[in-house]
């Protein structure tokens, strides 16, 4: 008889895996990636395609910029992967193979994904595509979703950067692939905001190590400074 794994069965492996604490700045990130790709995972509508990994490698590294010591950085996204009953080196290699194509052919690849048309050799990309619109029940998810806007900011970044010419950009992409735009508009400024967010978090900390850094600086200044003064002030 086959057991359902529990989020706190996948929680428990990771801990497993990296048995270090998370650093302060990424565990919520780790912990929310963790229990969304357990849900998506035990749901019997889930089909892991490269766009979904791509989504999962590019929310991972974008989440975790920063994350020291970066032996640790790579070891929890294994971690990560492995408590999820994913091939790590699969997932990389999946994620890589689209971004590089995008990188190779982006007015191709942008063509693609908002007309499903392509004059040149696009695959995997082109069937992924062609056989997500045909279904009736495609499973998306928010890092389907993200693997998307990956591919479109790699093609056409400075489209991206224009609200007006992204929504744009979206919708077609959400119609053709007959999931809707409303969800994915969502899903993508949900996971710009976020990065801001982090960001923030990050600079923050950042700007507390060195304000810490200069006061000690300042106090081993004055620490040897005022010995100095004693001796010239002290008359013989």
């Amino acid at each position: 008889m086959n057991t359902v794994r529990t989020v706190s069965d996948t929680k428990k492996d990771f801990y497993l895996a990296f048995p270090k604490p998370v650093n302060q700045v990424y565990r919520r990130v780790i912990d929310e990636l963790l229990v969304e790709i357990h849900l998506l995972k035990v749901n019997q509508s889930f089909v892991y395609d490269p766009i979904f990994a791509l989504g999962v490698v590019t929310t991972f590294d974008r989440f975790t910029v920063g994350y020291k010591p970066e032996t640790d950085r790579f070891a929890v996204f294994h971690a990560l992967c492995s408590a999820l009953q994913f091939d790590p080196d699969r997932i990389r290699q999946d994620a890589t193979t689209l971004s590089d194509l995008a990188m190779r052919s982006p007015n191709e690849v942008k063509t693609l994904l908002t007309t499903l048309e392509a004059t040149t050799d696009l695959e995997p990309l082109t069937e992924q595509l062609k056989t997500i619109s045909s279904k009736e029940s495609f499973k998306y998810s928010r890092l389907f979703g993200v693997g998307l806007y990956a591919l479109l900011e790699i093609s056409d970044a400075e489209a991206i950067a224009d609200n007006t010419k992204r929504e744009e950009l979206i919708k077609s992409v959400g119609d053709i692939l007959k999931f809707g735009n409303d969800r994915l508009s969502k899903d993508i400024d949900l996971y710009r905001s976020n990065l801001d967010k982090i960001e923030q978090a990050r600079q923050m900390i950042a700007d507390m190590v060195e304000a810490e850094r200069k006061k000690r600086s300042q106090k081993e200044a004055a620490a040897v400074q005022e010995p100095t003064e004693t001796v010239t002030n002290n008359p013989e």
